[in-house]
């Protein structure tokens, strides 16, 4: 029997990980795509009034074992192509079953991540970034996986699209395939049902687009939240391909 790869992205929310998921999943080996299984389970957990709560909740499975069995499930062929939100994890459940999956962390500067979260929910609090989770998650798979965890930074993908990404396909271990560069535009059938609110820009996007270069201004509320997550981006930017 053929064995599927399991490659796992943990990311935070504006971390331009619906692109690399649109990367991806042009890809001719990928044969699954999970758009943040366990979404429907963090907001019955928390109770977080996100955007479109009731539909995300009636779109997916919401029992935690049941998504981390779709997770880990090894029969199959080519590749399932996840990507998580870190802060959706569970705190009270094992993260044995991440070791199983091939895992790759993406990073964002935090005043981009935060000012443009903000910009679609504004009553996001620092734990809605996910900036420590992803510090937490990383230093696991370290001490527990006995390999450095495979990190890459949104910006790099952006501004060196190609070298980056195939950087990213020798450090996870697969070809590289050149339809990752781009894709065609509008929702996929991967998307999750909360697409249209949070992904419009994506939608209409075919490729990484480079970085402006312009100075941004950031308001005081961004500035504050990024100067508490600026720690935890560092450490892991230390490591990224």
């Amino acid at each position: 029997m053929s064995k599927r790869q399991n490659i796992a992205i943990w990311s935070g929310p504006r971390n331009l990980s619906t692109a690399l998921m649109r990367s991806f999943g042009n890809r001719r080996d990928v044969t699954a795509v999970y758009d943040e299984p366990f979404y429907a389970s963090y907001l019955i957990t928390t109770n977080k009034k996100h955007p479109m709560f009731d539909e995300v909740i009636k779109s997916q499975e919401n029992d935690y074992n049941q998504v981390v069995k779709a997770c880990t499930k090894s029969a199959g062929n080519g590749i399932c192509y996840q990507k998580h939100m870190v802060h959706h994890l569970h705190p009270n459940h094992s993260k044995k079953w991440i070791l199983s999956c091939t895992n790759c962390f993406l990073i964002r500067k935090p005043e981009e991540v935060i000012s443009s979260f903000l910009d679609k929910w504004p009553e996001a609090t620092f734990e809605d970034f996910g900036f420590k989770e992803q510090f937490d998650l990383y230093n696991y798979l370290l001490q527990e996986g006995g390999e450095t965890p495979v990190v890459v930074d949104a910006s790099d993908l952006r501004n060196n699209s190609e070298t980056t990404l195939k950087k990213l396909c020798f450090a996870l271990n697969i070809d590289w395939d050149p339809l990752m560069l781009c894709w065609t535009t509008g929702l996929k059938d991967y998307d999750g049902v909360w697409a249209k609110h949070w992904y419009p820009s994506v939608m209409l996007s075919s490729s990484f687009r480079p970085e402006s270069g312009k100075m941004k201004v950031y308001s005081q509320n961004v500035i504050d939240f990024a100067d508490i997550a600026r720690d935890y981006y560092k450490e892991l930017f230390k490591n990224k391909i």
